[in-house]
Formats: C-alpha cells, sequence, structure tokens
C-alpha cells in the first residue's frame, strides 16, 4: 500500500505513514510503473546540459578561490625566486626549476579537482556545491549512491569527453538518460528531484 500524500510505501500493518505522517486508512494510492530500464524514481528526472553547464560554473568559481589559496605560496615562491635574480632566466638550467615548480602547480590542481569532485558526488550530499545548489545528485544506474571508486572513475572519465572536442560533455544533450560520455563510462546518472 502507499501513502495518499506523499506516496511512499507503507505496511498494510502501520497506521501512520513513517515519511510524512498521514494516517495510513486512506485509499490505496497506486504508484505509476516506471518504463523497463528506467532508474528514475517518481519525483526525479534527468538533468539536461544547460542545468549541468550551469552547476559545472559555480564548481568552476568554487575551485578557483580553493586553488587560489592553496597554490599561492608555490607562485610567491616562483616570483621570489625571479626577483632575487633580479632578470629573467637564460639558459634551459636556469628554467628547470620554473618548468619543475608549474608541474607540480599543475598535478595540485588536478588532485584538488579529483577530490572535490570524488569526496563530495560519493558523500551523503551526492553532489558537489554546484549540483547541490541546483537541487541535482549523482547516481548509479539503479539511483543509489555512488562509491568514491566510481566517483573517481567518472572524474578521470571527464580526461576523455574532453579529449574528444567535449563531444562526451555535448552527448549530454542528446542521450535518453542525458549522460555524458564520462557518465556512461563510470555507469552514473544526474538526476534532478522534481
Amino acid at each position: 500500500m502507499y501513502c495518499s500524500k506523499c506516496g511512499a510505501s507503507v505496511a498494510d500493518s502501520v497506521a501512520f505513514c513513517p515519511s510524512c505522517g498521514q494516517p495510513a486508512g486512506g485509499a490505496p494510492v497506486t504508484v505509476p510503473a516506471m518504463a523497463p530500464g528506467s532508474a528514475v524514481r517518481p519525483g526525479v528526472s534527468y538533468a539536461g546540459f544547460w542545468l549541468r553547464f550551469v552547476a559545472f560554473i559555480i564548481d568552476a568559481i568554487v575551485l578557483q578561490f580553493v586553488r587560489f589559496a592553496l597554490t599561492l605560496p608555490f607562485a610567491a615562491s616562483l616570483s621570489m625566486r625571479m626577483f632575487m635574480r633580479g632578470r629573467m632566466p637564460m639558459s634551459p638550467e636556469e628554467w628547470a626549476p620554473f618548468a619543475g615548480a608549474f608541474g607540480r602547480l599543475i598535478l595540485i590542481s588536478i588532485v584538488i579537482n579529483w577530490l572535490y569532485f570524488a569526496l563530495l558526488e560519493s558523500s551523503a550530499w551526492q553532489a558537489t556545491l554546484g549540483k547541490k545548489a541546483l537541487g541535482l545528485e549523482v547516481t548509479d544506474l539503479a539511483g543509489s549512491r555512488i562509491s568514491f571508486a566510481r566517483a573517481t572513475g567518472r572524474f578521470f572519465a571527464k580526461f576523455l569527453s574532453t579529449m574528444i572536442l567535449l563531444i562526451g560533455f555535448i552527448m549530454i544533450g542528446f542521450t535518453q538518460k542525458k549522460q555524458g560520455l564520462h557518465d556512461m563510462v563510470a555507469g552514473t546518472l544526474v538526476i534532478r528531484k522534481i
């Protein structure tokens, strides 16, 4: 039997709905059956391209502040080295420390992005700050919370979506379940609560 107010599944022996507190004595409400192969629950839909793009912009702004705060000491030390020399480096031997420091900055940036996306999308929130602000969640194909390993795979699969001229992201607007290539590789969905 289902609750007449919220549609939650209620046992026949229960007097009140455990979700909303509605008395369970009313007429049972039937919940429409989901289409075969559909993982979307009633009250949710797949998140489309533009909604996910806005969430990405919010996440990019948040990450820019975090990266700036964490990489500022490295950038300051590079600037200080140049200032102490009094001139720009000329030989490849003089450029080597700068190239190494630049490589470390790129590596730090990738690690920050990876941890941000993987930790938040596998957390109880199931979303980054941008996705959470728009009511989006990342789930597996069954609609359940994803693991840290799957969130990590999804993050690194985004490099594949990027390398093919962003077509992996554009696919979101054209696939049935609004999945990008990285979602298909990781077996994930991005849903929106209605």
